[in-house]
């Protein structure tokens, strides 16, 4: 038996909720709810909850930190957990994917993420799995903060919602740890 830890990243509050930033938090919503986890926790710097899935122990964290600040929470739940990089994977929006594709990725640089920035600073280490979500690109870098920072319209969040959802049919090769696997069926779909 195997434990793991999915780490959403986003913005707490309702200023930010459904923003595209957000796209972190959404994902551990939906997982939470596919999976019957039990409400969530106030602690570790963020909320959390622990559900069976199969075979395996899941905790689920939605850092309330801040995105910048995202290292806080993994690192203090990794810590108490025990849990290595490798046990990790984090789910994040990424703005070099167009929304609706999906991307699995182990290891590897922040890309200019700031919450990824702070988890690598935090656990010390790159190595961690991670699950790219798109949001699309606004074109020109100035426009970049209001775009994460906005809601995406109604076609761009069905393009997202099912590049989710095909991201979840292939969960179970995840969590058995084939990440291999589990990206060439996920990158060959979206």
């Amino acid at each position: 038996m195997s434990t793991h830890l999915i780490a959403g990243l986003g913005n707490p509050g309702p200023k930010y909720a459904r923003n595209r930033h957000n796209v972190g938090f959404m994902t551990i919503d939906v997982l939470a709810e596919r999976w019957g986890a039990p409400s969530s926790r106030e602690k570790f710097k963020g909320f959390y909850s622990k559900v069976r899935v199969g075979e395996h122990d899941v905790v689920l964290l939605k850092p309330m930190t801040y995105m910048n600040h995202s290292g806080r929470a993994v690192a203090a739940l990794c810590n108490f957990y025990k849990f290595s990089p490798a046990d990790l994977l984090v789910a994040y929006d990424e703005l070099d994917l167009n929304p609706g594709v999906v991307r699995l990725k182990t290891g590897g640089g922040h890309g200019g993420h700031n919450g990824l920035r702070d988890i690598c600073a935090a656990l010390g280490s790159k190595d961690f799995h991670r699950l790219r979500i798109g949001i699309g690109h606004p074109g020109h870098k100035d426009a970049v903060v209001g775009h994460v920072l906005s809601r995406p319209g109604k076609v761009e969040l069905q393009a997202m919602e099912a590049g989710l959802d095909e991201a979840l049919r292939h969960w179970d090769t995840v969590m058995s740890g084939d990440m291999q696997r589990a990206m060439h069926a996920l990158h060959s779909a979206t």
